[in-house]
C-alpha cells in the first residue's frame, strides 16, 4: 500500500459543509501525524439552483454529483457529505468508507426572538394559520397532516440565511435539522427539538458520510477508523428503506432507526404532498439484518397504500 504525504478532501462550500470537512480533516490529522490534509471546494447543482424548490429540480445526488465526478477523475481523495444528501446508489468505483457518529437526528423548531425570549414557545403553541418556512416536502407533509391550517412557505439557503429570514419576520417559525444548527453554534436558537412522532427525520439525518474510491487502500485504511458502528447500522437500515422505495427529493419519505438491546428498531413513512395521507409503520430485528429490515418495512408500507401515493407523486397512476 502506497502512502501519501497529502490528502485532498472534496466538499461543498457552505458553512456547514466546511465545518464537517474541517472536522474530518482534524480527525485524519490526529490519526496520521505528518500528513497534509487540504480542502477543495466544489460547487454542486444543488448549490447553484437556489430559487427553485429542490423537489422541482428533480434527480438524485443534487449535492454530491460534481464531487463524485472529481473523485473519479482523481482530483480529490475523499468526499465528506451530509448522509441525507447521499443517493442510495453510488457510482461504480466509489463507496462509503465510513459513516461517522451521528449528531442529534431530530428536526428543530425555531421561532422568532423578542426581548422576552422566543415569540412562540413550541410547535403546539403555533397560532392558527401561522407561516412556517421549510425546504423539505418530508417536513411540510408531516406538519400539514397534524395542522392543515399552517401556511408552509418554501425556504432555501444556508442556516444563517434561513435564520436571517426568520428574524426579518418573513416566517412565524422555521424547521431545520438540529444537527446543522448545533454544529454551526446556533444551539441557543432552537426553541424545541421536535419529537419523531411529530416530525420523523430524513434518512441519514445528522450523520456525516465519507465517500472514497473502492480501490484506494491508503484512504480506506484511514477513514475506516472513523466509522461509528452503531450509526452505520442505523443509517444502513434507513437507506435500505429508501432504496426499496426508490425515493428522491420529490417524495415525502422519512425513516429513523435506533439500536435497542442489540436490535435495530426502524420507523418509516411515506406521505402525500399535501399531507392528507401518511402511511407509517415500524419494524425491528437483529443488527445483522439491518438492510433486510429496511426493505421489509418499505414493502409493508407499500402494501398499506404507500405504492398508490408514490405512483401519484411520480405521475404513474
Amino acid at each position: 500500500m502506497k502512502e501519501r504525504k497529502q490528502i485532498i478532501i472534496g466538499t461543498r462550500g457552505s458553512k456547514l459543509a466546511l465545518w464537517q470537512a474541517e472536522w474530518v480533516k482534524a480527525q485524519i490529522e490526529s490519526l496520521v501525524p505528518g500528513v497534509e490534509v487540504a480542502l477543495k471546494k466544489i460547487k454542486t447543482t444543488g448549490d447553484k439552483i437556489l430559487d427553485v424548490p429542490l423537489a422541482k429540480v428533480g434527480g438524485k445526488g443534487l449535492f454530491v454529483k460534481e464531487i463524485e465526478e472529481a473523485m473519479l477523475r482523481g482530483e480529490i481523495d475523499l468526499a465528506v457529505h451530509s448522509m441525507k444528501d447521499v443517493p442510495t446508489e453510488l457510482p461504480d468505483g466509489l463507496h462509503l468508507g465510513a459513516i461517522c457518529e451521528r449528531e442529534d437526528p431530530r428536526d428543530a423548531f425555531i421561532s422568532g426572538l423578542s426581548e422576552k425570549g422566543f415569540t412562540i414557545k413550541s410547535f403546539n403553541e403555533l397560532p392558527q394559520g401561522a407561516t412556517i418556512g421549510t425546504s423539505s416536502l418530508r417536513r411540510s407533509c408531516q406538519l400539514k397532516n397534524l395542522r392543515p391550517d399552517l401556511k408552509i412557505v418554501q425556504l432555501r439557503g444556508n442556516v444563517d440565511t434561513r435564520l436571517r429570514k426568520l428574524d426579518e419576520g418573513q416566517f412565524d417559525a422555521i424547521i431545520l435539522a438540529s444537527a446543522g444548527v448545533k454544529r454551526l453554534g446556533h444551539k441557543d436558537r432552537i426553541t424545541e427539538y421536535l419529537p419523531t412522532d411529530i416530525s420523523l427525520p430524513a434518512i441519514g439525518q445528522g450523520a456525516i458520510g465519507i465517500e472514497c474510491r473502492v480501490d484506494d487502500e491508503f484512504i480506506n485504511s484511514i477513514i475506516s477508523r472513523l466509522n461509528h458502528q452503531e450509526t452505520a447500522v442505523c443509517v444502513k437500515a434507513e437507506r435500505a428503506f429508501l432504496r426499496r422505495l426508490e425515493g428522491g427529493c420529490q417524495v415525502p419519505i422519512a425513516a429513523h432507526a435506533v439500536l435497542r438491546d442489540e436490535r435495530v428498531v426502524l420507523d418509516g413513512l411515506v406521505g402525500s404532498i399535501e399531507g392528507d395521507r401518511i402511511i407509517r409503520d415500524s419494524m425491528e430485528g437483529s443488527i445483522t439484518d439491518a438492510e433486510k429490515i429496511g426493505v421489509e418495512l418499505a414493502e409493508l408500507i407499500l402494501s398499506r397504500g404507500g405504492k398508490e401515493i408514490l405512483d401519484e407523486v411520480y405521475g404513474n397512476a
